[in-house]
């Protein structure tokens, strides 16, 4: 089963100083067909203004992927951390028991565009930690390059959660080919461009959810940032 879901349909919020769509129910918007997929629980696409942002909140029992897309994201935690989150790094951070951060933009006049991500935890009430990487572009050239696992494998962050997740950059005759168990679900976000995922085509913003199927298969690709989740049903 494969179902296209695209970008005007998801949710959408403007804050003035945020600009953000949600493709799962999140804060004000509730679709009760879109609670997440698997254990995929947010995926908020986030438009911060120069200068402006999240102010010190809280989580728990949450593993948080932040995935940035142009500008920079500052980050500061409960656990000491004081970071700069730039285009190509992958970011988690495990809620756990509970951890309290703030993210902002501090550049003049330069937006700040991420990926906010929440995938369910298969432990609850572990320490909480923190995790930075650079996954530089070149390795994400034409594959699909593994950045969030529970085994923390080939460079990737280690998430406290059935789920894996790939990144990839597409263009032309670029293309990839991923095995799944058909007793898993997947969910494939297309981040920017234009590409075929078995056979769909889909533009930026628009994501396809998977079920039942061995295979996802990515080709026909324009400019095409891509992720690839593959999560317990």
């Amino acid at each position: 089963m494969l179902k296209i879901r695209k970008s005007e349909e998801r949710g959408h919020a403007d804050h003035g100083w945020l600009k953000s769509h949600h493709s799962f129910s999140f804060a004000g918007y509730y679709d009760p067909e879109h609670m997440g997929w698997g254990n995929l629980r947010v995926i908020n696409e986030d438009r911060i203004a120069p200068g402006t942002g999240f102010g010190r909140h809280g989580h728990r029992n949450m593993e948080i992927i932040s995935y940035v897309l142009s500008g920079e994201l500052a980050h500061q935690d409960s656990m000491g951390n004081i970071k700069g989150i730039p285009p190509g790094d992958v970011q988690r951070m495990s809620a756990g028991t509970g951890v309290t951060h703030s993210e902002f933009n501090h550049a003049e006049g330069k937006e700040t565009h991420f990926l906010q991500i929440w995938i369910e935890p298969d432990v609850e009430e572990i320490s909480p930690s923190y995790e930075q990487k650079t996954i530089p572009s070149a390795e994400k050239r034409g594959r699909l390059r593994l950045v969030a696992s529970n085994t923390g494998e080939s460079g990737s962050v280690l998430i406290h959660a059935d789920a894996r997740v790939y990144a990839g950059l597409f263009d032309g005759s670029e293309s990839a080919s991923l095995a799944i168990s058909p007793d898993r679900k997947a969910y494939v976000h297309l981040v920017r461009g234009k590409l075929a995922i078995n056979g769909l085509k889909i533009s930026s913003g628009d994501a396809v959810l998977l079920e039942k199927e061995s295979r996802i298969q990515l080709n026909d690709a324009i400019e095409a940032e891509v992720l690839v989740f593959d999560l317990s049903p």
